[in-house]
């Protein structure tokens, strides 16, 4: 059976892990390596780890981060930050990274999605779009440099863009949902899951496990992507690394597709 995905989504700034609200005010949580090898016990479907440094101070990806993180990592592991060209994203995959998310880069430089597609794989890009709607706004728009520059382009205009470039997956992330933990975008996940044929990925917003079945359930099989879910626990976000055990996926995965749709879905992630 093809089956959505459910992936923590790790944030590092200043070397450490945190978490934002809103994108803001990052507060430190712990050391991503030890956080690794829990998920890594714990058999999480797979990982994404963000740098929101490097991009912002047009640095180099961590490279001596990201080798230590993929040589921890049993899981398949997706690497975003400071990649700018398709040489870096060449490094970042051997050594031992299956996947190079890119965000500002590819709304600045579009050309750079084709290139790296060229160079790694098609299956190995992945496209960030941090996204908020206006005032008045038909449709949330597209934001970079960690929230702070907006686009004035539409998620799924520039969503079936980046489509068309070569990206082989492609995650929305919520600024105004980020670690408000009420739940994920509904709408624009629905939305953006009939713009695309991509494998697509929702970060943004999730508070308990009903919340991804939710997700789920409306969309059928999507990526389920959180961070406060998985790094803090309890009314007082103590933090502890956490995540379902395979029993609970199940579970929610047969409660959110009863009909077993997913063996027909158009965006496979995995099989059981």
């Amino acid at each position: 059976m093809l089956r959505p995905r459910i992936t923590p989504c790790l944030l590092v700034h200043n070397n450490g892990l945190v978490k934002t609200v809103g994108f803001k005010s990052p507060k430190y949580v712990g050391d991503p390596l030890n956080a690794v090898k829990i998920f890594n016990e714990k058999e999480a479907d797979e990982l994404i780890v963000l740098d929101i440094d490097a991009a912002v101070n047009k640095s180099e990806p961590n490279y001596k981060l990201i080798a230590n993180l993929a040589m921890e990592c049993r899981m398949p592991l997706c690497y975003g930050g400071g990649i700018s060209t398709p040489q870096q994203a060449r490094k970042i995959i051997g050594l031992g990274v299956e996947k190079v998310a890119i965000s500002s880069a590819a709304i600045e430089n579009p050309d750079i999605i084709p290139g790296i597609a060229d160079e790694i794989g098609r299956q190995s890009v992945v496209v960030v779009l941090d996204y908020k709607k206006r005032m008045l706004a038909r449709e949330p728009e597209v934001w970079i440099h960690n929230g702070t520059k907006n686009t004035k382009r539409s998620v799924t205009e520039v969503a079936t863009q980046v489509e068309a470039l070569g990206a082989g997956e492609i995650v929305i992330n919520s600024i105004e949902h980020d670690g408000q933990m009420k739940g994920y975008d509904l709408a624009m996940a629905q939305r953006l899951r009939q713009a695309v044929k991509l494998p697509i990925t929702i970060l943004g917003g999730a508070g308990s496990l009903e919340d991804i079945g939710k997700l789920i359930g409306a969309c059928g099989v999507v990526g389920a992507a959180a961070g406060s879910l998985f790094v803090f626990k309890g009314p007082y976000k103590a933090v502890l690394i956490n995540y379902p055990s395979l029993e609970q996926r199940d579970g929610i995965i047969r409660a959110a597709l009863p009909s077993r749709q997913a063996t027909n879905d158009r965006h496979p992630y995995r099989e059981s």
